[in-house]
């Protein structure tokens, strides 16, 4: 058999391994930012319908624009931003990361830089490399925020033409605040006309307005969210940006034919109908984060301020060995690689309640083998 460094592979990938987290068969799982409540019974019953509808049509390509759930997208972003957004504004693919991409194919590619602020999420370093993108870091904070000093100087040197913002920010947890956007987006735009994407797949779970409220006054302006996480649909595989319509054109102009399937756009459009009773869902997980958070300081770990649906806590002088103490009791949480620092998803009630007593073990471990 060939093996895979036999064969005439780009440079840049050799020696890489395909992004993913262990998935150890354990009870209580908390490692990748799932929603852990299955989708209500009402919506089951109305996708299996759906799919009951389409099927006899799948001789026939699904619509490439996807009009109909991008009108659908639309209504659902309006009511929950407070902010009037039409279909034309909404460009949708497989996942937020499909998403991101697309753009990083329109405005990326070979000769052009993209700039991210670190620690944050590495699938968009993965897209500028797997698109041909150099990839800038600009560090965060000892608080994990945005350095606007250090962000505005390396603006000025790098000349990136595209920008991401994670916020809230994966895995650290903090939103950023509309006014540091802003001034990210004008120093990028000093530098040359640059693309600022604002990733929010949490965005719902933060009490900040979302961006999508700048989109119309900052034309450079993308603001991408998905249906993984506030939905409860990780399984669907749809998420979307917003923003002004000659960035949907773009984007078209690199997506592939035909990328949603029929059955993706009838399940989405299903579960946008049943939108109020799963953002339910997002109050539950928004208590039992607070829960998580109290529970934790009141152990004595140092957690990172969260908006999302997962907290980082810590410090730990050895982060492997706490990541697999917490497995050995049945929890699986994520090292995200953040130095002494391992970041958990908030779970049902019961799986928050195991991994509260498995946080207390480890902190006993630690105590017991010396300083902190």
């Amino acid at each position: 058999m060939t093996g895979i460094n036999d064969l005439p592979l780009r440079d840049e990938l050799r020696g890489q391994t395909p992004y993913g987290a262990p998935a150890p068969d354990v009870p209580v799982r908390l490692n990748v930012n799932e929603n852990p409540y299955p989708l209500p019974e009402p919506l089951v019953r109305a996708m299996a319908e759906r799919v009951r509808e389409v099927a006899g049509g799948l001789n026939r390509y699904p619509d490439r624009d996807a009009r109909e759930l991008r009108a659908g997208l639309a209504r659902y972003v309006t009511r929950a931003t407070g902010h009037s957004v039409g279909a034309r504004q909404v460009w949708a693919a497989n996942g937020s990361n499909e998403v991101v991409q697309q753009v990083f194919q329109a405005f990326g590619g070979p000769g052009h830089r993209a700039l991210g602020f670190e620690p944050s999420y590495t699938v968009h370093a993965l897209i500028a490399r797997n698109t041909g993108t150099q990839w800038i870091s600009c560090m965060r904070d000892e608080g994990f925020g945005i350095d606007l000093r250090a962000a505005r100087e390396t603006l000025a040197e790098q000349r990136p033409h595209l920008v991401v913002i994670t916020s809230p920010n994966n895995p650290t947890g903090a939103a950023v605040p509309a006014q540091a956007v802003r001034e990210v987006y004008e120093a990028a735009q000093r530098a040359r006309p640059c693309m600022v994407v604002v990733d929010e797949a949490y965005g719902e779970f933060s009490d900040q307005p979302s961006m999508v409220t700048l989109v119309e006054e900052l034309p450079h302006l993308v603001v991408t969210r998905t249906m993984s996480k506030a939905f409860g649909a990780a399984g669907l595989r749809v998420g979307y940006l917003v923003a002004d319509p000659g960035v949907v054109e773009a984007v078209q102009l690199v997506r592939l034919p035909y990328h949603l399937s029929s059955v993706t756009q009838a399940l989405a459009l299903a579960a946008l109908e049943h939108s109020d009773i799963l953002l339910t869902y997002v109050e539950r997980l928004k208590d039992e984060r607070r829960h998580v958070v109290r529970e934790l300081t009141a152990i004595g770990y140092d957690v990172s301020p969260s908006d999302a649906s997962f907290v980082q806590f810590g410090p730990f002088t050895d982060t492997r060995r706490a990541w697999q103490s917490m497995l050995d009791q049945g929890v699986l949480i994520r090292d995200s690689g953040v130095p002494q620092r391992l970041r958990a998803s908030v779970g049902t009630p019961a799986e928050n309640d195991a991994f509260l007593r498995a946080a207390r073990t480890v902190w006993k471990e630690t105590a017991a083998a010396g300083p902190r």
